[in-house]
């Protein structure tokens, strides 16, 4: 099996590890470790930040490091886990913490975004598939 396993996922987004979480956990195999990624998005606009509350990314920051530990010791008791919240694009993110987690693989949920954004811009899973240096399960 894996040593380390990197999983991304939204919390509050049951699709984003519903399927993807069983598969993650069989292939840490017992002896592996889960790393759970969450990623607060960067909101890619001064003029975007400047209608928040100061302070804002860092207290999404720190409801995502919360809600990944709440998330694990709920749903995922006798499985070793290490969290990690990124702050970015999510795939450049993903990949990121796939190389500091030291990730032997990275499995992601696909969950169909609206056709129209696929087509302008592509799917997140895509984007890691095409740029990763490791291996990715992408569960349907």
């Amino acid at each position: 099996m894996f040593h380390n396993v990197l999983l991304p996922i939204d919390p509050n987004h049951p699709a984003s590890w519903e399927k993807a979480l069983p598969m993650a956990v069989k292939l840490c195999g017992g002896t592996g470790t889960l790393h759970l990624l969450g990623i607060v998005h960067d909101l890619g606009s001064v003029l975007v930040a400047s209608y928040l509350p100061s302070g804002f990314e860092k207290k999404a920051l720190e409801a995502m490091k919360t809600q990944l530990g709440e998330f694990a010791a709920e749903k995922l008791a006798g499985v070793s886990v290490e969290t990690h919240v990124g702050h970015g694009h999510v795939p450049e993110e993903i990949l990121r913490a796939a190389k500091a987690s030291s990730a032997d693989m990275i499995v992601m949920a696909s969950h169909p975004p609206s056709e129209l954004r696929t087509f302008l811009v592509g799917s997140n899973a895509d984007k890691v598939v095409h740029h990763a240096d490791r291996p990715v399960l992408v569960v349907r």
